[in-house]
Formats: C-alpha cells, sequence, structure tokens
C-alpha cells in the first residue's frame, strides 16, 4: 500500500498511483456502503395503507391554562371549541408510523412518549411523532402527582395529565385498524400568512411553505389530508380563559367540511413567527378560513398514486445540552415561579436542572419524504436551511414535536436578542438548533445510502 500512496513532486501528481488508492479505497469501504444503501427505484412490494381517528382531549374540568405566563394559575372557565388529537398511521410494506396533530400547547412529556411508545410497538408501530399545534388557550400538561409538583393543589390537572396519554394511544391504535389500501400526493406553495415577530434585521426571516400530503383511498376519496404550516396560534386575547384551538381548528374544520375528510395539522418552525391574515380578515376564525382556502386549493389539485417505493426508515436522537441558565439556582426557581406558577416550573426544573434534553425524530417514508420533528420553539431558518439541504422531494419539520423544551433561535438571532432568543425561555446553549439540524441532515442521507449506517455501540 505504501508503494501506491499519493506522491506529489516537482513534476507534479501521480495520477495512476491516486486511481489506485481510490480503487482500494472503494474496495474496501464497498461492503459497508453496499450495505447501507437501497435502490430507490426499486418496484414497490407489499402494502400502503393509512387510517385515521380522532380523540377529543378538552379537559372536562377547570384546569391552569398553557402559553402565557401572566395567567400564573388562572383556571379555565370553560370552552370556545373542543380540542381534538388526530392520528394517521401509515403502513408503507411492513413498516409503521403514527402522526398525530393536537389542539395542545405543546407535545408529550417524556414519560408520556415513553408510555405511548411502548403501548404502540405491540402493535408494529415503531415511529411516532406527536405534535402540539401551539395553541395559547389549551390546558397545561406537564403536572404530576407528587406533592408540590400539581398534586394536593390542581389535582383536576393531574387527573387530565394522567389520562391524555391514554386517549392519544387509544387514537394510534384505532387509526391503525381503520387501515385501508391507499394512495399519497404532496404539493406545497409559499404564502404570505406568517410574519417575524422577532428580527428587526430586513429582510425578516420565515417560513412560507404550506405543506399538503392528501391521502386517498384507492377509489380516490381522500382519508386524511395533512396541512404542515408556521405560525404562532395566538389569535385570541390572552383574557379568555377558555379552551380553544385557535386558527388551526377553524382551518381544519372547514377542510373537513369542504372534502368530508378528516384533517390533521402539524406547526411547523414557528418559534418567530406570528399569524399575519390578509387583508380584510380579522380573528382567529377568519384568519382559519383563509388558510383553509389555501389547503383546499392545493388539496384539490394533487394527484395521488401508490408509492413506487415502500418503506419508513426512523431515527431517535436524544441530546443533552448545556443550560444557559442555572436551574439548580433556588433564586432561579423562585423566581420563574413568580413569572409562571411554582408547582410548573418544578416539573420544568426535574427535566431541566442537568441541562436541556431535547429529542429530534427523523422519518424517511418511501425513500423520499423526510419528516423532521424537534421537541421545541425552532426558529424558522432551521426549517428554511433543513429543507434547503435536504435533497429529497419533499422535506417537512414539524415542531413541538414529542415533547417542548422553549426556544431554539438560530445563532444569528441570539445574537439580535429579544424574546425567544434570550435564556429566560431559551435556555438550550447557543447553536444547539443547528446541530440538531445538522444531525437530521446526516440522518436523511444516512437513510437514504448516501453514508454508511454507523456502528452499533458494544
Amino acid at each position: 500500500m505504501s508503494r501506491i500512496a499519493f506522491r506529489f513532486c516537482s513534476t507534479g501528481v501521480n495520477v495512476l498511483g491516486l486511481a489506485m488508492v481510490v480503487a482500494v479505497i472503494g474496495a474496501l469501504i464497498g461492503r459497508t456502503a453496499l450495505a447501507a444503501k437501497k435502490d430507490s427505484s426499486a418496484p414497490a412490494e407489499g402494502r400502503f395503507a393509512v387510517g385515521v381517528a380522532t380523540r377529543d382531549v378538552t379537559p372536562t374540568a377547570p384546569v391552569p391554562m398553557w402559553g402565557y405566563g401572566a395567567r400564573h394559575a388562572a383556571l379555565s372557565q370553560g370552552t370556545l371549541d373542543p380540542l381534538y388529537a388526530k392520528a394517521i398511521v401509515i403502513q408503507s410494506g411492513k413498516d409503521k408510523l403514527a402522526i398525530i396533530g393536537t389542539d395542545i400547547g405543546r407535545g408529550p412529556t417524556q414519560a408520556m412518549m415513553a408510555k405511548i411508545r411502548a403501548a404502540v410497538a405491540k402493535a408494529g408501530i415503531e415511529h411516532v411523532m406527536i405534535s402540539g399545534s401551539h395553541s395559547h388557550h389549551g390546558p397545561v400538561t406537564e403536572l404530576l402527582d407528587r406533592e408540590g409538583f400539581g398534586k394536593g393543589t390542581f389535582d383536576a390537572a393531574v387527573a387530565y395529565a394522567k389520562q391524555l396519554p391514554d386517549l392519544y394511544i387509544e387514537a394510534i391504535l384505532e387509526a391503525d385498524r381503520n387501515a385501508k389500501p391507499a394512495k399519497l400526493g404532496i404539493s406545497t406553495k409559499n404564502i404570505n400568512y406568517n410574519r417575524n415577530r422577532h428580527s428587526k434585521r430586513e429582510p425578516k426571516a420565515t417560513d412560507p411553505m404550506l405543506g399538503v400530503m392528501r391521502f386517498d383511498d384507492e377509489a380516490g376519496k381522500p382519508i386524511a389530508i395533512l396541512v404542515n404550516f408556521a405560525a404562532h396560534p395566538t389569535m385570541i386575547d390572552d383574557q379568555i380563559l377558555k379552551f380553544s384551538a385557535d386558527y388551526p381548528g377553524a382551518m381544519k374544520k372547514k377542510v373537513e367540511n369542504d372534502l368530508s375528510t378528516h384533517c390533521v395539522f402539524m406547526q411547523g418552525a414557528s418559534g418567530d413567527l406570528s399569524a399575519n391574515p390578509p387583508p380584510g380578515v380579522g380573528g382567529h376564525e377568519k384568519f382559519g378560513a383563509a388558510l383553509a382556502d389555501q389547503v383546499l386549493e392545493l388539496a384539490k389539485a394533487t394527484e395521488t398514486a401508490k408509492p413506487k417505493t415502500l418503506g419508513i426508515k426512523g431515527k431517535v436522537d436524544q441530546f443533552v445540552f448545556p443550560s444557559r441558565v442555572d436551574f439548580n439556582n433556588p433564586l432561579v426557581s423562585v423566581l420563574y415561579g413568580k413569572a409562571f406558577f411554582p408547582e410548573l416550573v418544578k416539573c420544568f426544573v426535574e427535566v431541566s436542572k442537568d441541562g436541556v434534553r431535547p429529542e429530534m425524530n427523523t422519518v424517511l417514508l418511501n425513500g423520499e419524504i423526510a419528516l423532521v420533528g424537534g421537541s421545541g420553539e425552532f426558529f424558522s431558518n432551521h426549517s428554511n436551511r433543513l429543507k434547503e439541504r435536504s435533497y429529497t422531494p419533499h422535506t417537512f419539520f414539524f415542531g413541538y414535536c414529542n415533547g417542548h423544551d422553549m426556544y431554539f433561535p438560530t445563532i444569528e438571532a441570539v445574537s439580535e436578542g429579544g424574546y425567544g432568543a434570550d435564556p429566560q425561555v431559551s435556555p438550550v446553549e447557543i447553536g444547539a438548533g443547528e446541530k440538531m439540524m445538522n444531525q437530521a441532515l446526516v440522518n436523511i442521507y444516512t437513510m437514504l445510502g448516501k453514508f454508511p449506517e454507523p456502528k452499533a455501540e458494544k
């Protein structure tokens, strides 16, 4: 080997030697690359099926509401419109994926996710992505059955938090039972329905992509419409202590009525994005209806077909990042407790005192659709750059997915400062979001067979 290495001299490069080195290296790693790479043009074999199910997840008793610190522990006072969890279960070949969009402010806690995954795994559902729409008129879901963490003070909220994962499990398992042979189509368009509420730099970053995944039965009738868009659902006055799905609920209702189907909303990277209603459109119901018009235009123009390639690959990454806030300092907990309320802060500190521990899910559907979910409020440029750098026909980002670890601003957003970028609501280390997106890209390309599969840890 040493005699056919690179040889540089005054007359140039030994081209023959270089070629031989490349050939030898290629032969040495060929088996690994071949094992990782699969022909994405292979004909589809097996079953592509989709099922849906819905559960009402509206609390039946007064509980603290999630989203606005200024409310503190004020209890809910009824309902403007119901809160739902809507599940889609996709079977592609031998693999299954559950996607659940909820009208809750955040994704399930780590303990909830462990319970959900264990339960649905018995039905062969290995991949699970559950996103909160981030409605600020939903319930607190973090309180625990422990003294000082909710028990004895907010027992109704504790009981609700215990019941919630069971409702998600029920929806997933019912959707799996409802699965029928299906076809799939995807359409996207850019719309000016969100605005950057953080940056002062022009042009301000937004993620304008409205994405629609349409699932039809074999006769062409819609089974479900999945909608992916990024904008904070904060269009209802914070002084109104009634549950509401905000604009996503109004959007889903109109789409479902028009197409006689189910509509699932998956929030995007809306950490720095608010809703931007078109002229003459005011309030969450009218904005939701206007967004629904855009969704319906896309959905009706979307052609569906059975995928050419079947299969689902997925990876769950758990990160531990240093915190910019010392949650082990008792004074810090006291100050946060005054800003929100003590029981909620205790639950947050419990999982954050040794570092911020976000989760990221990367799923590759049918060899061409990348789905990435992050457990927090990611700024829009994280999603934009992920889509730019992901060489797949379609890439979707789901925020508030499988957890909630506060804000993930971009590095440049932290340099600007302000709400969403400062440590008080973004304790994670600077650059954490970029590290997570880079890992998602490595995951995608590994699943595509572009990189060798990493060796399993012993």
